[in-house]
């Protein structure tokens, strides 16, 4: 049952009764894509009314910078503060150093520079040299250091500049931080926190638009989460930090200045707990990062079209959260995955093999995976839009699944 495109518009049908006309799946031109110009300035944007709304059918043409809403609501009257991602990843990670003394961060620039991000922007100064520490360009060094720091019954966070760059710290992350629980006996645990920025960014060229889910996925004993709002994000920033297990947190660098309003009191989200963002009948589709606002925009077309998709952030990378996403299968009966990994080996392949292992039975069509070309992401930018998942792709799967 399971169906997967191969890259940007091409399909392998696991059965030939259930295949899908790739031709409809062909991006069009990149004018009509274009949700912003990826190598302009810094756009901002709002993800405080992502729930949608059956409509009647008003057009079928994309609309750039669309979010289908349900009950929208004036955000001044809203409760709660401003933020930016990344200035709600430092709220979180500055409440947790308020609150337990033996929180720590290191990495590089992440100290008196504030982090090639600015997450952590003015902990040095707040904090000292000792809690926050810069540290050398040497990811299997500092990353070591951290997880000997954890096993000592400190918290740290290890910031990865660019999630690429841990990939020189595969063998810690492995051999170490995964395992040493186990490998111990239950001697040591390992609660460490590694993050970092990640995915495909404004022309950042193949090195710097890593996706490394699909690397440490397999790595036993370890957590995975990604935001994606400013309210899971602190959320999940505060819930890696008080976990007892090692925490991979992905941070997509396309994300970083979008804005939502967040609540004053402090809340921790769950690490094992994916959220709906959209209620629906026709469809599930299963998503998370940056792919939830390609979803999105897709969708604002597909209720036009009188569609009703169930969008889903899974958020928990691994475990993925059965229950909810098993709920979903069993009302509509069609699942749809978008993601921004690599189809070869990526969390959409892994999704697959966990639907079908346990809600086949309820699944009245293949599960389609839209996934980014196994290629290196180019540095030009069409060249770049056309490696990942684009919108009217979304569209196309949608309607030919429900047909």
């Amino acid at each position: 049952m399971a169906t997967l495109f191969q890259g940007v518009g091409a399909v392998t049908p696991f059965s030939a009764s259930s295949s899908l006309d790739s031709n409809k799946l062909l991006l069009p031109s990149r004018k009509s894509l274009s949700i912003s110009d990826s190598r302009g300035s810094i756009f901002v944007y709002r993800s405080d009314a992502l729930n949608l709304k059956a409509a009647t059918r008003k057009q079928d043409l994309l609309i750039p910078n669309a979010v289908a809403t349900k009950g929208e609501t004036s955000t001044s009257a809203k409760s709660g503060h401003e933020l930016l991602l990344f200035e709600a990843l430092r709220e979180g990670l500055e409440e947790e150093m308020e609150r337990d003394p033996r929180v720590c961060v290191m990495g590089e620039d992440v100290g008196h520079y504030g982090g090639s991000y600015k997450v952590t922007k003015g902990l040095a100064e707040k904090y000292g040299d000792l809690r926050v520490l810069d540290t050398p360009i040497a990811e299997n060094s500092f990353t070591g250091m951290g997880i000997g720091a954890a096993m000592t019954g400190l918290r740290p966070i290890v910031e990865g500049m660019n999630m690429g760059f841990l990939l020189l710290a595969f063998n810690q992350i492995s051999n170490n931080c995964g395992m040493l629980h186990y490998t111990s006996g239950g001697q040591f645990t390992i609660p460490i926190v590694i993050r970092g920025p990640g995915g495909v960014g404004r022309q950042l060229g193949a090195e710097h638009s890593q996706r490394l889910e699909s690397y440490f996925q397999s790595i036993p004993g370890i957590q995975m989460v990604a935001c994606s709002t400013p309210y899971n994000a602190k959320g999940l920033m505060k819930a890696a930090i008080r976990s007892e297990n090692p925490v991979i947190l992905f941070e997509h660098v396309l994300l970083y200045n979008l804005k939502e309003r967040i609540p004053d009191e402090e809340y921790v989200l769950s690490l094992e707990e994916a959220e709906m963002v959209r209620p629906g009948e026709h469809i599930t589709i299963l998503t998370y990062s940056r792919m939830r606002y390609h979803v999105m925009q897709a969708a604002k077309t597909l209720v036009n079209k009188g569609y009703d998709p169930e969008v889903i952030d899974i958020r928990s990378l691994k475990p993925f959260d059965l229950y909810t996403i098993g709920c979903s299968v069993k009302k509509t009966h069609r699942v749809l995955i978008v993601e921004e990994c690599m189809r070869t080996g990526g969390i959409g392949a892994s999704l697959t093999a966990a639907i079908t292992e346990n809600f086949h039975d309820y699944l009245d069509a293949p599960i389609v995976c839209l996934s980014s070309q196994d290629v290196p992401t180019p540095y030009a930018g069409t060249l770049e839009e056309w490696t990942v998942v684009q919108p009217a792709q979304i569209v196309s799967a949608v309607e030919q699944l429900c047909q």
